[in-house]
């Protein structure tokens, strides 16, 4: 019911109040006229009920009205209580509320009951809930994407980069990833394709070989001779490396592991390779260089996250909704997940509440507080004024009743 229906309620109770005690105030008039000219017996009984009744309906009246207003606007004293003590009434409603219904034990039975997990995953199980979940924080994000001074946000990741890169030595970071590669043993695919590729090399340009042989041979030996020693040369070697392919134990392998592992120690110990890095580094990362990085970092992540919210299909949106309609399934089957994420919610529910109950109470009584007293009277008339109204009514009959008792006792016993 709103606040017109409400008030329109209020003035019919008030007319029929008052309109009772206008009835009264009209028979007794009449009563004390009659009586005057007729000595009837009754007159006296409905002269006495009605005139008990208006002092009943008067009283009633004005501790009613005292409670919203001064009655007839005279300042009576303890008249408008409600407005002249809002403060205590908002403080005294506030640790009403506090100790009645924000209790452990009165919270308690209701936090049990919270099964949040169910709700959220059929929630999350509808497709059309999903975009919309989506697309608004989609839009929120572009708002903010939009929003960011692009200078700023490159200072910053030029300053975190700076920062993350001042205690990294680059040359225990390369000498480690070699000892990684020793380790997993992948140098040996390394030395296994080289060794073919050179093989193969050395069989296709045997021709360059002998030019090579010929070149450095003595004027006097025949061509032939030389052809021969070429031939050998290349087979020679294309066997030797033939050896270093197919055998994964040959000595030269061994050689050049050893020879890698002693060059990455080398690279972690020498303080040469230190330096050497460092000087690397600084090139790399620092000053313009450094803020030309950070400035295309920020602009590439920029514009990508940029199209792909703003496509309606894009990769991210539908990796969204794919590990969406994920989640809710688990939210709907899996009982152990549905477990912890309602016993979290309910432990900081129930934390959260009693943790703030007191702020609960603040906000009743600064609420009620900084109410005009006005308004909170008329608030609280429009809601509990209709059954005030009863109260004259009630205290019209009644006390017209009492009047009727005491008139009869009167004038039969006494």
């Amino acid at each position: 019911m709103n606040d017109e229906a409400k008030r329109k309620q209020l003035r019919k109770y008030k007319a029929f109040a008052t309109g009772l005690f206008l009835l009264m105030t009209a028979i007794f008039i009449i009563t004390t006229v009659l009586q005057k000219s007729n000595d009837s017996h009754w007159i006296g009984y409905v002269r006495a009920f009605s005139e008990a009744a208006m002092v009943g309906a008067l009283a009633d009246w004005f501790a009613v009205t005292a409670l919203f207003r001064h009655p007839l606007g005279l300042p009576i004293p303890h008249t408008n209580l409600i407005e002249n003590s809002k403060q205590k009434l908002g403080d005294n409603l506030g640790s009403f509320v506090v100790n009645n219904f924000l209790s452990p034990q009165n919270i308690r039975p209701y936090i049990q009951k919270l099964k949040i997990s169910g709700f959220v995953g059929e929630w999350l199980g509808k497709e059309k809930n999903q975009e919309a979940l989506i697309n608004n924080l989609s839009d929120i994000i572009l708002d903010i994407l939009n929003k960011l001074d692009d200078a700023f946000v490159s200072r910053f990741i030029s300053k975190k980069i700076s920062e993350m890169t001042d205690g990294i030595r680059l040359n225990k970071i390369v000498g480690n990833g070699i000892g990684y590669i020793l380790e997993k043993n992948d140098h040996q695919r390394i030395i296994t394709n080289l060794s073919s590729q050179i093989k193969n090399y050395i069989l296709e340009n045997d021709e360059m070989i002998k030019d090579r042989v010929k070149k450095g041979s003595y004027t006097f030996i025949p061509a032939f001779v030389d052809n021969k020693i070429a031939d050998k040369i290349a087979t020679g070697l294309s066997d030797f490396f033939k050896e270093i392919e197919e055998n994964p134990n040959h000595e030269i392998r061994t050689l050049i592991t050893k020879k890698i592992h002693e060059f990455s120690m080398h690279l972690k110990e020498d303080p040469k390779w230190d330096d050497e890095f460092t000087t690397i580094k600084n090139d790399l990362l620092k000053g313009e260089k450094l803020d030309e990085y950070s400035n295309d970092i920020w602009v590439s992540i920029k514009n990508t996250l940029k199209k792909e919210l703003q496509e309606d299909q894009s990769p991210l949106k539908k990796y969204l909704s794919k590990n969406l309609n994920e989640f809710s399934q688990n939210l709907k089957t899996d009982e152990n997940l549905q477990h912890k994420i309602d016993h979290w919610i309910r432990a900081t529910a129930y934390k959260y509440i009693l943790k703030n109950t007191h702020q609960f109470g603040n906000l009743i009584s600064s609420t009620v507080g900084n109410w005009q007293g006005k308004e909170l009277s008329e608030k609280l008339e429009l809601e509990v004024g209709k059954d005030l109204q009863f109260i004259r009514v009630n205290g019209t009959l009644v006390g017209g009743l009492v009047g009727l008792i005491i008139y009869t006792i009167s004038h039969f016993f006494i």
